[in-house]
């Protein structure tokens, strides 16, 4: 009989707890550290007197992810968690006026938008929906379920599936220039334009390969009961269901190494325990490693992302208010009146964008339909809300002043208005999160949330995959390949896993 292997996972995002379900499932011994006093990583939630609000992401998407992981450890996602399908994907808003939902259904989208922009945008947005399926097809197996992100592998294992190879995917071309050859309504590109910030990007400068996500919404976006907190919540008593230990307000200081491999941890503060392991997972942005957060022997294991090569950060608003004026849905999101300004602010300038695009989840709002006729559910009285506004990542460097941040929040609420939304927060009700906060939270990032920009062609394979140079350490997490979001996070700590049951197996196979 073989030893049971020991594996430590360093960070309890949804990435490191992906790794310690699927691990512990298999009988390893799993002890997980996390520096926060709660699961989820960039998963997590505001409190405001009794009210839990999310402060983090809050759309599921590529359910299958999930109950493939569920699965695996002896269970399934609705057993642990109530879903909902939202039927209204989104509210979109201009001004007072110019208002277009998307659907799950979409054949009611492309009615939607034809009804908004003319009968031929109406049939450009089916064409554009099959690209975007395309697109995603082609890429699911041979790229985003699979370790290896070389580019020369990647057009053998596309060309095999018989979907005609790279072109396909679109590399070569911006996300704005394939949305310009689809749609001729300047809205309707900056709508779906706004997909690039799913990975902390500018729709001008990534690749038109993140069209796939328009699909992946339109397979479905799901509610989490309870709030988006609540999957990590899931995925960490499932873990502990089979066995894994989590210890929370545990930070790591370094990651040790023996004869050049990965061997333990030392803790941080007085504690300062040495614990071995047979592997490791780190469940951080890679920038941690090559800044030496984690100790110089692991240095070389990742490079740091360069300042110009991070993604998106953003400022947040977390509240509890009153809404009037305005039919809120769960996602509702208002636009800039000049899109490519607000992106030449934070990529360009490094600087907040002096009118942004404003995203706001609405946490007691369904998003259905009644009858045929899209229903907010309104709630009664003050309602919990997050707002959220892209910002440069620049938050070590250029830590915000206070009326940097007041001129944004004005400026904030003037597009808010133009669009008919009214919002009273109640009296000590606000939480702002700013581009320095999520450095303090996520360390080495200057507050990037997404890892490294996808601009350029290159930019996906510049990801690192679930190995490092040091034998026995693993990445996971969103910084790492396949990407940003949740489900990407979540099939990186799957593939972390993996990757490093495979390598124990051929290690044990040569004794």
């Amino acid at each position: 009989m073989h030893q049971t292997k020991k594996a430590i996972i360093v960070g309890a995002g949804i990435g490191g707890l992906a790794s310690a379900v699927e691990l512990s499932a298999r009988g390893f011994d799993v002890q997980l550290f996390e520096r926060a006093a709660a699961p989820g990583g960039k998963m997590r939630e505001v409190a405001i007197g009794d009210a839990r609000i999310d402060a983090g992401p809050t759309v599921l998407t590529m359910r299958w992810v999930f109950e493939e992981l569920f699965a695996k450890a002896g269970t399934s996602l609705d057993a642990e968690l109530r879903l909902t399908q939202a039927d209204i994907i989104a509210r979109h808003a201009w001004s007072e006026r110019e208002r277009l939902d998307l659907f799950a259904d979409p054949q009611r989208s492309a009615d939607a938008v034809a009804e908004f922009a003319g009968r031929d945008e109406g049939k450009h947005f089916l064409e554009f929906s099959k690209d975007a399926r395309r697109i995603y097809q082609t890429l699911k197996e041979p790229f985003i379920s699979n370790s290896r992100t070389n580019p020369l592998g990647l057009t053998g294992r596309v060309g095999r599936i018989g979907l005609g190879g790279m072109l396909h995917i679109k590399p070569y071309s911006t996300l704005w220039q394939a949305l310009s050859g689809h749609f001729r309504d300047p809205r309707l590109r900056q709508l779906f334009g706004r997909y690039a910030t799913y990975a902390g990007s500018s729709p001008f400068l990534s690749p038109a390969t993140l069209m796939l996500i328009a699909h992946v919404e339109q397979e479905g976006v799901w509610l989490v009961e309870g709030g988006m907190h609540q999957l990590a919540v899931a995925l960490a008593r499932l873990a502990k269901r089979n066995g894994a230990q989590i210890h929370y307000g545990a930070e790591v200081a370094e990651i040790l190494t023996q004869k050049g491999r990965a061997s333990g941890i030392r803790l941080a503060g007085e504690d300062a325990r040495r614990i071995q392991a047979d592997a490791i997972v780190l469940n951080s942005d890679v920038s941690a490693l090559g800044a030496g957060l984690l100790g110089k022997s692991v240095a070389r294991a990742a490079p740091p992302t360069l300042p110009r090569h991070r993604s998106l950060s953003a400022l947040t608003w977390n509240l509890v208010a009153k809404t009037r004026d305005f039919p809120l849905m769960r996602h509702s999101v208002f636009f800039s009146s000049d899109y490519p300004a607000e992106f030449d602010d934070i990529f360009k300038h490094g600087r907040l964008p002096r009118e942004p695009t404003v995203y706001i989840c609405a946490q007691d709002r369904g998003a259905s339909l009644s009858d045929g006729i899209a229903s907010s559910a309104e709630p009664v009285g003050a309602e919990r809300l997050l707002l959220l506004i892209n910002a440069p990542a620049n938050g070590d460097m250029q830590p915000l002043g206070n009326a940097q941040i007041e001129a944004l929040q004005a400026s904030t609420f003037a597009v808010l208005e133009r669009c008919g939304l009214r919002i009273d927060a109640l009296p000590d009700a606000v939480r702002a999160t700013t581009p320095s906060q999520f450095e303090q939270l996520f360390p080495a990032t200057g507050g990037a949330l997404y890892g490294r920009a996808s601009h350029g062609w290159q930019a996906s394979f510049a990801r690192p995959g679930s190995r490092t140079k040091v034998p026995g350490l693993y990445l996971a997490g969103g910084s790492t390949h396949p990407g940003a979001g949740v489900p990407m996070a979540a099939l990186s700590g799957r593939l972390a896993a993996t990757s490093l049951l495979k390598d124990l197996t051929r290690a044990r196979d040569k004794t």
